[in-house]
């Protein structure tokens, strides 16, 4: 006798060629057919391009260092984060690069801080603009992803230190006309400085109306006096220009070799490096 035949129900049905099973088989190629055609192919909705200039703001707030993505949603929900100059409540709210976003008043950016000093050479342009010919962005392309820009600005064939950063606190530092951050500058003349002309300077004079006054300004030791050094808080170097202009002196030759604490040691010309935790900490005191 076949199993298919026990009266007794004792055998167990294969589920093949039994009608009457109320077991059915899921063998190889015996699944049953869905509703629709085995022929249609489930086509997915097309997903829509992100933007890559675009960034949630929770992210945005985390790749700044300032809290973590979850912390940041909290602080958005709160009312802790403007964008723009609006208070943003909503979540998965996505912002771009050229937002300007603020965490608890503090202006924030998507990215670490990064602080690269140069030592900038003749024929380089202080621009990020493109077209401009050889730009000092083009001797720090290579020194991070961030997005640095320079502090200030040196003239095409001036020489010397330039900063770079991300970091929009120190920025602030720098352009402060009150509490800006001191650059010192090695300026060769056309011809020796007088002395009258370097006590008018140090005690400051007016150039059309306004006031121009420098921090320091001596003649360089063991050098002749058409060469000085001479301290300002200015981030440009025009108004170097302007003073010996103003006092019929011509400049032969820029060169910045000190931005607050930090000096040209170990940096050749044309070269960078990255600053030390123990030098930014130190910028952000001065």
């Amino acid at each position: 006798m076949s199993r298919n035949q026990d009266s007794k129900g004792k055998g167990k049905t294969s589920g093949r060629g039994n009608a009457n099973s109320k077991t059915n088989s899921y063998a190889r190629g015996n699944a049953p057919f869905n509703k629709k055609s085995s022929s249609a192919k489930k086509v997915s909705k097309p997903s829509k391009s992100s933007n890559p200039d675009e960034m949630r703001l929770n992210k945005y707030i985390a790749n700044s260092g300032m809290c973590s993505r979850r912390e940041a949603d909290e602080n958005i929900a709160i009312g802790l984060v403007m964008v723009n100059g609006k208070v943003v409540t909503e979540m998965g709210y996505k912002v771009k690069r050229t937002d300007e976003v603020r965490f608890d008043g503090q202006r924030i950016t998507p990215e670490a801080p990064v602080y690269v000093l140069l030592n900038k050479p003749k024929g380089f342009a202080t621009t990020t603009a493109e077209g401009k010919g050889r730009t000092v962005m083009d001797l720090v392309a290579n020194a991070t992803n961030a997005n640095i820009k320079p502090i200030g600005r040196l003239g095409r064939n001036s020489l010397g230190l330039l900063l770079f950063t991300n970091d929009d606190i120190v920025v602030q530092k720098f352009t402060n006309s009150k509490n800006g951050v001191a650059r010192l500058f090695q300026v060769e003349l056309d011809k020796n400085l007088k002395f009258e002309d370097l006590k008018k300077i140090q005690d400051g004079f007016k150039i059309e109306g306004k006031l121009v006054a420098v921090e320091e300004i001596s003649y360089i030791q063991g050098e002749s006096k058409s060469q000085v050094g001479i301290k300002i808080k200015n981030t440009g170097n025009t108004i170097l220009r302007a003073i010996f202009d103003h006092l019929n002196y011509d400049i032969v030759k820029i060169d910045c070799v000190a931005i607050g604490h930090l000096t040209k040691k170990d940096i050749p010309r044309g070269h960078w490096k990255h600053l030390t935790e123990q030098e930014v900490n130190t910028l952000k005191m001065l």
